[in-house]
């Protein structure tokens, strides 16, 4: 009877050793499957797509920010994501601000509207905490920010608000005081204009300060300060690749439109539907890749003329380009207000970058300026391409007439 238990459980011991050993095997098989999604993307040179969420005292979003970068040339775009972008979001079932779908549910629906909105998939997104962002300033040794004039202001409640001019690097305190001051002249976009300029530091920073940061000793202190869609090893291949883009060359945009009071709630609508910002975004992110050499390594200097009777059409017209990473050297009239069709003129010879430009307002008509002309007028020596507006251009593209088509 000893011997016949003995034997059973000599059996049991059997069968739980081949459990275990599949159980070791299993895990060993997984563990050699994993993969680092970061790293696997950036080595098929994808665009890294990224969108920052730094949290007010209350958990709310203070201002949101959508990184692009390319591992390949280094180049990065920084869109801002004004929180009164306002929309009818399927999230909340009801129009209202773009803030208030991660206010009340959270960032998967906050990344989803935001996708939404900019005509592109994002593939990460990284939350910081207002008191961790702080840290992260100090940890930096502070952040860069440009200050057109000395602050000293003291709010309703008693509390002074003071900082210096000019180009100055700012302590975590201080970046606080920079990100939540208002003035009474503030309007909405000055103070995007702030967050902006703060989500720029902050890269800067990570670019400046990558040999400290990555440091063995150091890392750790950063990625507590995180919270990503990533685990510990992804998170931080994510942050050394975008510690080495071009801060000297990051395209800055933002969500642009018109106020609309609803329900008593001022909202910026984006025009057309949204369309022109997401044509925005793919104007930037074609910026971003290498097509062919130089086409995407420099910003290109635009002259608008307005040749219509539409007033204000140039100026308008700037700020389109300008939200796409143009630089608009002017907007004026044309030598005439009759133009019926809307003409590009390449000034540098560059066929390939007068298409983009065309193909953003869906223009076709371009020529080359006469070299002659151009050695007469000085005034357009820093000029590579002059947009001449005419009847044919709605205020964000070229409508071909029924006769033309």
């Amino acid at each position: 009877m000893k011997k016949k238990i003995r034997d059973e459980q000599k059996g049991i011991i059997f069968i739980a050793l081949i459990f275990a050993i599949i159980a070791a095997v299993s895990i060993i098989f997984s563990l050699s499957l994993k993969t680092n999604v970061v790293d696997d993307q950036l080595k098929e040179k994808q665009l890294a797509k990224v969108l920052f969420v730094i949290q007010d005292d209350d958990s709310t979003a203070l201002f949101s920010s959508v990184m692009i970068y390319n591992p390949e040339s280094h180049k990065t775009a920084l869109i801002n994501i004004p929180g009164y972008t306002g929309a009818i979001y399927q999230s909340l079932g009801r129009t209202d601000r773009i803030d208030m779908v991660y206010n009340e549910k959270g960032i998967s629906s906050y990344k989803y509207e935001i996708e939404n909105l900019l005509g592109l998939k994002i593939s990460y997104t990284i939350e910081i905490t207002l008191d961790n962002f702080i840290k992260i300033c100090d940890y930096l040794g502070g952040m860069r920010v440009f200050i057109s004039e000395p602050i000293d202001v003291t709010d309703d409640e008693g509390e002074r608000w003071l900082l210096p001019s000019g180009a100055v690097n700012l302590d975590g305190d201080k970046i606080n005081t920079y990100l939540h001051y208002r003035l009474e002249e503030d309007a909405e976009a000055t103070v995007q204009e702030r967050y902006q300029n703060v989500m720029l530091a902050f890269i800067t920073g990570i670019h400046d300060k990558k040999f400290n940061m990555f440091d063995e000793k150091n890392f750790w202190r950063y990625e507590n300060c995180f919270i990503t869609n990533l685990n510990k090893e992804e998170e931080k291949s994510l942050f050394m690749e975008l510690a080495e883009a071009d801060t000297e060359a990051i395209f800055k945009q933002t969500i642009t439109g018109s106020l609309r009071n609803v329900d008593g709630k001022i909202l910026l609508t984006p025009l057309n539907n949204g369309e022109n910002v997401r044509n925005n975004v793919r104007q930037v992110t074609n910026m971003l890749t290498p097509s062919g050499g130089a086409l995407n390594s420099r910003v290109y200097v635009l002259e608008i003329q307005n040749g219509t009777t539409v007033q204000g059409l140039a100026r308008n017209t700037s700020i389109l380009f300008q939200n796409a990473s143009y630089d608009v050297l002017s907007a004026i009239n044309a030598d005439r207000n009759d133009y019926e069709e809307t003409v590009i003129i390449d000034h540098i010879g560059n066929a390939e970058a007068a298409k983009m430009i065309g193909d953003f307002i869906h223009c076709t008509n371009i020529i080359q300026a006469e070299t002659s002309m151009e050695e007469e007028d000085d005034s357009r020596a820093n000029v590579d391409f002059t947009i001449i507006l005419g009847t044919d251009f709605n205020g964000q593209y070229v409508v071909k007439s029924r006769s033309s088509k």
